[in-house]
């Protein structure tokens, strides 16, 4: 994955991809599956994984943001927003050609994600709110993670700004949107624009999926309070013994369909059980083999039956790619529906006070690495 320069805050037309998106958003609760998690290491540390569902290509490309780069959101109609220099470098993944993270990680371990949270966002009147202390809903991760170093700064900040409603481009709509992030001591947080105001909530759990609102979400895990990683015991009925059916007893029950209350659940089941490894290889992989549990194939998820010839009717919704960040080490992966291998970019491997946003196509390689036999 070679990065290379690109130009600043640069806006790509897409006709063909916006009939999609309006085509897909006209329906109620469309899906847009995305899931989100961190792990706790045995160092202290953490690692943060997710998964990015859509219905068309969003194009996404590797980024890095140096330190002091000038950045500036915008408001409706192309009228000038808040604008602010980056006190830390970040990398991540953008989307429709837009120069802002929809996922990411700073120098300093903070990472995070925006995340589809359809019916439920609300954001503040562009008309009523000071353009200064502006953002439009796709640039408030990139203001976090250039400018906070830690969950706590982003909280104590969050007041003095205000997401807007602007539409995107190439979307057609003002995208709904909520936030996650985490930072390298573990503690996260979710950041839901509802009704005009930015509803914040520490997250012990480090989970987040899409709607409902997160405190719903913490609400229906009441439904769930025996999931356990042990085995249940048996059940005895007067004389009779009813042990369980093989192994996984304890998490009997927990929801396996891709709507977000069951994925946040079953997220939740993961992480809570899985042991710990040390920062680095060991916990990436491990983050790695719980993403590869909300993977979705083309297909799963369908807005409408089929058509003729067998042929759907409208975009498939699929996990197009998937990002694990090691917080402690400062090293972002990514890995694409067409190439399903983790791809490292080393934030600290790159001139950090550079004086331009450098990025790289996700381009996949098709054929698989040969195992290394040795000759006989």
């Amino acid at each position: 994955m070679r990065l290379r320069a690109s130009s600043p805050w640069h806006h790509a037309k897409r006709a063909a991809a916006a009939t999609l998106v309006a085509a897909m958003l006209a329906t109620p609760q469309s899906v847009l599956a995305c899931t989100s998690f961190l792990i706790r290491t045995t160092d202290d540390g953490a690692v943060y994984g997710r998964t990015m569902e859509f219905g068309f290509e969003l194009e996404s490309r590797a980024m890095v943001i140096p330190r002091n780069y000038k950045l500036a959101s915008t408001g409706p109609g192309g009228k000038p927003a808040m604008s602010w220099t980056g006190k830390y470098a970040a990398v991540g993944l953008n989307a429709l050609g837009v120069s802002a993270l929809v996922d990411g990680m700073n120098e300093k371990g903070l990472s995070g994600g925006i995340l589809y949270f359809p019916d439920y966002a609300g954001y503040a009147d562009p008309a009523k709110t000071d353009p200064a202390k502006s953002l439009a809903p796709w640039d408030l991760l990139t203001w976090a993670l250039t400018s906070f170093a830690t969950v706590a700064e982003v909280k104590a900040a969050i007041g003095d700004v205000a997401v807007i409603h602007v539409v995107q481009e190439a979307m057609k709509i003002a995208p709904p949107v909520h936030y996650t992030l985490h930072d390298a001591s573990g503690a996260s947080l979710v950041i839901e624009p509802v009704d005009g105001k930015l509803k914040v909530y520490d997250n012990p759990l480090g989970v987040m999926t899409n709607a409902p609102s997160f405190d719903w979400h913490l609400t229906n895990l009441r439904n769930y309070v025996k999931l356990s990683p042990v085995n249940a015991p048996p059940l005895k009925v007067g004389e009779q013994s009813f042990a369980p059916l093989g192994q996984g007893s304890g998490m009997l029950g927990i929801p396996g369909d891709p709507t977000p209350p069951s994925r946040f659940l079953r997220a939740l089941g993961y992480t809570m059980s899985v042991e710990r490894k040390p920062s680095g290889p060991e916990s990436v992989r491990l983050a790695e083999h719980i993403v590869n549990n909300f993977d979705i194939p083309k297909g799963w998820i369908r807005l409408q039956d089929k058509g003729q010839g067998d042929k759907p009717r409208e975009p498939l919704e699929y996990t197009q790619w998937s990002t694990v960040a090691d917080l402690v080490n400062r090293v972002y992966y990514v890995k694409t529906y067409e190439d399903p291998v983790l791809r490292g970019i080393d934030l600290k491997s790159f001139d950090l006070d550079a004086k331009t946003i450098v990025s790289a196509a996700l381009v996949p390689a098709m054929t698989p690495p040969a195992l290394p036999f040795a000759k006989p």
